[in-house]
């Protein structure tokens, strides 16, 4: 017999609060939800809790998932070393540590010492290391701290040769690292919030700041403002040589515009790259000679050079625009690092300081690479590849022969050779062709019984790669397959996939994952009642769209940390900066389309809903956690079958990063747990 939900909470509804958009009249009665700090809310938080976690008690095979997934995830988790002058420095978790340790040496076969370790910072380890970067001197870091996973952090200061941290002390930071200069460094920061509404007020007018070490932060010297534009964010970036300051301006996720000027004219600046239409990205000053990565007249963008000593600066193409997309570039031991995607799975290609092409670099299999930094004058360089059935493992790359050598391999709890990644491709609603990554064990049988857990994210230029997580292995063992979708929304084609994804278009990323789901039963991959789907933040409004779209088609479901009140998500934190992606309820034309797919206003009185739970975190000052608290509430009311509608709030943690790893197993197991009862899918240990 099936678990059955104990009564839910009460949740009063305000009939009376309503908005008229364009002459049509909006009711919100879960309003009183967006006060997450008020007495009545935070009853209705812990009434909640308590009927997830006693549904969830009683699944039988609960502890047994979690005790896998801590075996799982109990292996050596290496970071890229990066050299600084005598030292080299990087992170290293030998296994389930709440959060990586910093560690520094004089050479990369010596013995390292610890030089931070966030695990000291907290006794449940809720605290974590931002950012971290190093001085041009190679004497001093900076690292930024956040605690339970809120987007505010401060900077704080390290001396490498004394490993003594210095009373420099930078608050009120979001979205900005230390960027360093001789004898101090830039960040960006807002101003302090209201007592009481960290997490939910409206973050406007950043600046950018100069602090010099040893000085208070009321000291430090404004650099930059813009006061007719508080919805902009700004980031400083300076070159190697000094020469230059940079920011650059951004109304929202994408879209930047670059100014510039000599650091001995602070007061100077001009306009390097105008407008909002296009991405910019510095990857090296040197000599005035700036390397930027664009999609300026290139949507598979193309890396460019500018002379800026020059008295009218003009950008010529150092790498062209090709067929596959230029993800990212790096420059170091004198040579250009070009990260591509081959449908969605990396390929590296290196270049000379001109941009002549040398060779591509071999890879293992499908898989995503990431790293290369370092400095023109290093010997050699470091880069990690992994993919969904291998952690990522770092290579040791010599550019005069053009060798990798195997660096750093983590010893895992399971066999990766028993596992298949393939790609296949399927068409969506408009006979777009859209790729997707299955990943299984080896033997799998096509024959509509197999439990499928499907995710995607599909949204703000962002690539879905092969990326590794214990919890598919637990998954995969247990005959299940994971399916990550590569919809548009993203960037994995360039600019015109992006753009097909977003504000009008955001539609098309809908029909996509409910095209891959129709898919995978079409082949023979899974079937009715093995249908799993999750995604979070940007990928949360993705299920639930989805889902109020297409109940039937879905067995459980996870919105995570999800953007679901699609007519107010602009009025909290950096809602703001989302709108040149999704548009605004402001906007009629806007408001028509927004209304038509946002997940709150499409649920819908006596629809049998899949079994659902919602998953938020009571820090999340990202994606204000009042999005799910209203969904759940009003998917409980309108529930028409006897499927459990559940929320889990998390709390002392945030949107997802920083999360200790204690906290990963735990809400991992709830969710695979949740997973598995409600498919009807048996866990084995064996």
């Amino acid at each position: 017999m099936k678990i059955q939900v104990k009564e839910y909470p009460e949740t009063r509804m305000d009939v009376s609060v309503k908005d008229c958009y364009f002459g049509k009249e909006i009711a919100d009665p879960y309003r009183w939800l967006e006060h997450t700090d008020s007495e009545e809310t935070r009853c209705w938080i812990e009434s909640e809790n308590e009927v997830t976690e006693d549904y969830l008690s009683r699944i039988p095979f609960r502890e047994a998932i979690k005790y896998r997934l801590k075996e799982l995830y109990d292996y050596p988790k290496y970071g890229l070393p990066e050299r600084h002058g005598p030292y080299y420095i990087f992170f290293e978790n030998d296994g389930l540590r709440s959060q990586s340790v910093c560690y520094i040496c004089k050479g990369t076969e010596e013995e390292a010492e610890i030089l931070l370790d966030p695990n000291t910072f907290s006794s449940d380890g809720t605290v974590a290391l931002t950012s971290f970067t190093v001085s041009r001197d190679n004497r001093y870091a900076a690292y930024g701290v956040s605690t339970a996973g809120s987007d505010w952090q401060q900077i704080r200061v390290i001396d490498l040769d004394s490993r003594e941290i210095l009373p420099d002390l930078i608050g009120d930071v979001k979205f900005s690292e230390a960027v360093w200069v001789e004898g101090g460094f830039y960040y960006s920061r807002y101003e302090r919030p209201e007592l009481g509404k960290e997490f939910s007020q409206t973050n406007e007018y950043q600046k950018v700041y100069f602090h010099r070490l040893g000085t208070l932060q009321e000291h430090d010297e404004l650099v930059f403002e813009d006061l007719e534009h508080p919805l902009r964010y700004f980031t400083p970036y300076v070159g190697r040589d000094e020469r230059f300051l940079f920011i650059l301006a951004s109304e929202g996720t994408s879209g930047t515009e670059v100014y510039y000027c000599w650091r001995n004219h602070p007061e100077s600046f001009q306009v390097l790259f105008s407008g909002f239409e296009y991405d910019y990205f510095p990857v090296s000053c040197d000599s005035g000679r700036l390397l930027m990565l664009t999609n300026a007249g290139a949507p598979m963008f193309r890396l460019t050079v500018t002379d800026l000593t020059k008295s009218h600066p003009v950008s010529v193409d150092c790498i062209p625009e090709s067929e596959k997309l230029l993800e990212q570039v790096s420059v170091s031991c004198g040579r250009i690092f070009a990260i591509y995607l081959r449908d969605a799975s990396s390929e590296v290609r290196v270049f000379d300081e001109e941009g002549r092409y040398l060779h591509t670099i071999s890879l293992p299999a499908i898989g995503t690479v990431t790293g290369f930094r370092g400095n023109a004058e290093d010997a050699t360089t470091f880069y990690s590849f992994c993919s969904f059935n291998t952690p990522p493992t770092l290579f040791e790359y010599f550019p005069v022969s053009g060798e990798s050598v195997l660096f750093r391999q983590s010893r895992v709890n399971f066999n990766p050779d028993d596992f298949v990644v393939e790609q296949r491709f399927f068409e969506s609603r408009d006979k777009t062709r859209v790729p997707m990554f299955l990943c299984y064990c080896k033997g799998l049988q096509r024959n509509g019984k197999n439990l499928v857990h499907l995710t995607g994210y599909g949204g703000f230029d962002i690539n879905r790669t092969p990326d590794f997580s214990p919890a598919n292995i637990l998954l995969m063992e247990q005959g299940g397959i994971y399916a990550l979708v590569n919809l548009r929304g993203g960037g994995e084609y360039g600019e015109s996939w992006h753009q097909a994804g977003m504000l009008s278009n955001k539609q098309h990323v809908f029909d996509d994952f409910i095209a891959a789901t129709e898919f995978l039963i079409s082949e023979g991959y899974t079937g009715p009642g093995k249908i799993a789907a999750s995604g979070g933040s940007n990928g949360g409004l993705l299920i639930g769209a989805c889902m109020t779209q297409r109940p039937e088609l879905y067995t459980v479901v996870f919105p995570r940390v999800g953007v679901l009140d699609m007519l107010r998500y602009h009025k909290f934190t950096v809602g703001w900066g989302w709108v040149v992606e999704y548009g605004c309820s402001d906007d009629e034309k806007q408001f028509e389309y927004l209304i038509r797919y946002s997940p709150l206003h499409c649920v819908r009185e006596g629809v049998s809903y899949p079994s659902t739970m919602v998953m938020t975190a009571d820090h999340d000052d990202r994606v204000v956690p009042a999005h799910s608290f209203k969904f759940a509430a009003a998917l409980q009311r309108a529930q028409g079958g006897q499927k459990p509608i559940l929320i889990r709030i998390d709390t002392q943690a945030g949107h997802g990063a920083g999360k200790p790893i204690g906290k990963v197993i735990e809400e991992l197991g709830d969710m695979y747990s949740f997973m598995f009862y409600e498919t009807d899918t048996f866990f084995s240990r064996e």
